[in-house]
């Protein structure tokens, strides 16, 4: 960690016009910073937090190392939990001689990174990355604004900002981008995926089509354009994209296959592929609490519950499952949309047998308020149409 902060002020300078080595600089702390475990979308920091770490980057560009410890330290009043500011802190006082503070710091970046949500890996590889990819977007802004009529930089900032939970700002990007290569695949996926996310899922699958007309084994395409036609509740052909994708993912990919046939309720499968995955990883709780879920809906012999040692979400749910969390305390600890959507899903398995219409109503919240691009907004469509609903 020696000589971090200094080498990062460096790499923060903001140049009159950009030489291809200034670019180089500008965006080669992405590789140390993405370097992190493939794994959704986050909690997005309050505007103010968010401000306050820009100024402080802009201030560690101009030398004034004291200025950004204050404004480092202001976003992270704000927002405890803004890993990026977090590690800009640590590489700050690292470059400054604080190596027993920095060292405190990295160890808490690390820990915050660590308890970010996993996404679930059917889907596109951006969407499993962890962190909060502030830090991303100032790189690549910097770079955008003085590389003219390239592709990478406009693809990266719209990325960066649709792990943001900005898919406007993201489209913006990738619009800018498709005039220069109006045909690029991955362009035209990633337009489709932020118009997905701004729920005009009509064009979005325009877009998916495009896509899988040139490369029709585009598995992540697949998945997604499922996303946008069960949103619409294209039930049908959602569930053939999901089955589609499934067929063409290669076994060594069990969690992948697993998701795709758990959001089509292909339950036998997404059972014994989740039993897979959860050899491979067997500290995953979300392979093991959807194991139990497939289980159930099943009738097959479930295994015994186990709670994590830690017991950050899910945790709750497995729980519940294990009789050992109520209702009230679950939804309580459902600290944010997508957890409640999981906690609902979890309650209408554990009713369906013993009340069909409590099972529904836990449903149908989901699909009423949740996002398509959960699992479980998918799966409860699927057990509602099953239902009658």
């Amino acid at each position: 960690m020696e000589g971090a902060g200094a080498d990062s002020s460096r790499n923060l300078r903001k140049p009159d016009k950009l030489s291809t080595s200034d670019i180089l600089q500008a965006i080669g702390p992405l590789a140390r910073l993405w370097r992190r475990n493939a794994s959704v979308v986050h909690e997005v920091p309050p505007e103010g937090a968010e401000q306050h770490y820009r100024n402080g980057l802009l201030k560690m560009r101009r030398g004034d190392a004291s200025g950004a410890l204050q404004e480092f330290d202001r976003a992270l009043a704000q927002h405890p939990r803004l890993a990026d500011a977090v590690v800009a802190r640590a590489e700050l006082l690292d470059g400054l001689g604080r190596s027993d503070e920095a060292r405190h710091d990295y160890e808490r970046a690390r820990q915050l990174w660590s308890e970010l949500p996993a996404g679930a890996p059917d889907r596109r590889y951006l969407f499993r990355r962890r962190g909060d990819f502030a830090f991303e977007i100032e790189a690549y802004d910097l770079v955008r604004s003085n590389v003219r009529n390239k592709v990478l930089p406009q693809l990266a900032y719209g990325n960066a900002q649709m792990l943001r939970g900005r898919p406007k700002e993201a489209l913006d990007s990738y619009e800018r981008a498709l005039r220069v290569k109006p045909d690029m695949a991955d362009l035209l996926a990633m337009k489709g995926e932020a118009l997905s996310a701004m729920g005009r899922y009509d064009e979005a699958i325009e877009m998916f089509d495009r896509v899988l007309t040139a490369q029709p084994t585009d598995t992540e395409t697949l998945n997604a354009r499922g996303i946008a036609r069960m949103a619409l509740g294209r039930v049908a052909e959602a569930n053939e994209d999901w089955r589609r994708q499934l067929e063409l993912l290669p076994p060594a990919q069990r969690a992948a296959r697993a998701c795709a046939a758990m959001r089509q309720a292909n339950y036998e499968t997404a059972f014994q592929d989740f039993g897979l995955a959860l050899a491979k990883e067997p500290s995953n709780p979300y392979w093991r609490l959807y194991r139990l879920t497939a289980g159930r809906l099943i009738g097959a012999p479930l295994d015994p519950i186990v709670l994590p040692a830690e017991q950050h979400w899910p945790a709750p749910l497995l729980a519940l499952r294990g009789g050992q969390a109520s209702e009230q305390q679950v939804l309580a600890a459902a600290d944010t949309a997508n957890r409640r959507a999981e906690a609902l899903f979890q309650l209408g398995v554990l009713s369906l047998a013993g009340n069909p219409a409590a099972a529904r109503g836990y449903w149908s919240e989901i699909v009423e308020r949740g996002a398509p691009s959960l699992i479980e907004f998918a799966a409860a469509r699927n057990e509602l149409v099953r239902l009658g609903a």
